[in-house]
């Protein structure tokens, strides 16, 4: 910028002595007069541009200031122009184009911090790994998920698949995407879902790791489908068991009129098995028409009373456990639970109820010392109709599910070390 200024100086004195010489080969000065005049005209020549380029010079360090600013990405500067010439178009320009990048880079801005609210609120798994197998990118959930405190960025992605179930690293480090199970001690058996993406950035190619948490709605899925089959087989017996109790009702008259005793004994049977079948029918029909939960704070000690005078158990119960729950609902599955337990075979005293609550969750245990469960029986106990009961409707379990399920919560059923089974419900 300093060269060009002393270029235009050095030009115009060059010109002025170009041009002043040939004028004194006219005149009769003295030699030494004449030399005198050529550098005192080239002097004042140059003076004069040096002090009509000050302002110049001035505007030029505005517009290298400028852009230096924006190269760094600093748009918030302008420039003022005092004087009336070319430049002051150049600094409008400048001015305006500031503005444009400066609004451009807020919204930039606040795009980033939508996204990234987004990417760390949503309940996805999300995983950024580079062509060196090493995360440059993870939410939240990430770190929950391979319980990491600190942030997984730079850390190899081998290194913490060593700590999860072979079937995880199998779906991550291979070309596979879908479905798939994890085994977790705390919350049984989790079905999550893989999808992945490949993308260049900054001429790099990356991976994108998606895990989803499918197990709930799964349930949900299966669940649905249950009540749409409950509610045609409830229909269908509903209108088969008006009619068939209306021709029961006449028959016993007429086993009575008769005075056949054998008559009167088999629709005297005919009426206790309609009985059940239609407590069957009302008991699932409340199963597929369960109402949502209405939540409230939970009192312990009025679900504890009601709960001791059907059953008998051992509590154990860390006050204070602070519950917002439907208290209807929630008696029923502890009713459910505890039934189960005494009918498990267990001794009656060695049923035991746990109630305790940690910083997010309040966890409620049912435990036995009955034969315990085997895995086929484990893996259809929840699922309606399914019973190992002579007498089971197969609806306990697939009711209580129903109800975690509506409170945001998950069952977890497992085989105690020595005898027994426990029944741990996590409310979060």
């Amino acid at each position: 910028m300093k060269s060009t200024r002393y270029k235009l100086i050095v030009a115009a004195m060059a010109a002025t002595a170009i041009g002043i010489t040939p004028l004194l080969y006219t005149v009769s000065f003295a030699i030494h007069i004449k030399v005198l005049i050529v550098i005192g005209s080239i002097g004042i020549s140059g003076f004069c541009f040096y002090f009509l380029t000050a302002n110049i010079n001035k505007e030029i360090q505005a517009l290298r200031v400028g852009l230096l600013n924006f190269k760094d990405g600093e748009y918030s500067s302008t420039l003022v122009c005092t004087s009336d010439s070319e430049f002051s178009e150049l600094f409008a320009l400048f001015n305006a184009t500031a503005d444009t990048l400066r609004i451009e880079k807020q919204w930039i801005h606040q795009r980033e911090l939508m996204l990234d609210k987004v990417l760390q609120s949503t309940p996805d798994v999300l995983l950024l790994v580079n062509a060196d197998n090493r995360i440059v990118f993870s939410n939240v959930q990430a770190r929950r998920f391979f319980n990491v405190q600190q942030r997984l960025e730079m850390s190899l992605l081998d290194g913490l698949l060593k700590e999860k179930p072979r079937a995880l690293s199998d779906m991550m480090m291979e070309n596979k995407e879908g479905l798939f199970t994890l085994p977790l001690e705390e919350k049984g058996i989790e079905t999550w879902h893989l999808a992945k993406g490949m993308f260049l950035l900054n001429n790099h190619p990356h991976k994108l790791f998606i895990l989803k948490q499918m197990t709930r709605e799964l349930n949900r899925q299966e669940v649905s489908v249950w009540k749409k089959v409950i509610r045609v087989i409830s229909h269908e017996l509903n209108n088969s068991l008006g009619p068939i109790s209306s021709l029961l009702h006449s028959g016993k008259i007429v086993g009575k009129q008769n005075g056949d005793p054998r008559l009167v004994r088999v629709f005297h049977t005919m009426e206790e098995r309609i009985d059940h079948l239609n407590q069957f029918v009302q008991g699932y029909g409340k199963f597929a028409k369960l109402p949502s939960p209405v939540f409230d704070s939970i009192h312990w000690n009025d679900i504890l009373a009601q709960l001791s005078q059907q059953y008998s158990f051992k509590l154990t119960l860390q006050e204070p456990v602070a519950l917002q729950a439907d208290a209807v609902q929630l008696e029923q599955l502890l009713i459910n639970l505890l039934k189960n337990a005494h009918e498990a075979g267990g001794p009656p005293e060695e049923v035991e109820l746990v109630i305790q609550q940690n910083t997010a969750q309040v966890i409620i245990e049912v435990l036995d010392r009955g034969k315990g469960m085997s895995e086929s029986v484990m893996a259809n106990a929840l699922v309606p109709f399914y019973s190992t009961k002579a007498n089971g409707s197969g609806l306990g379990l697939a009711l209580c599910r129903e109800i975690i399920d509506a409170h945001r919560g998950h069952l977890v059923i497992q085989n105690r070390k020595e005898k027994g089974l426990c029944v741990r419900v996590v409310f979060e």
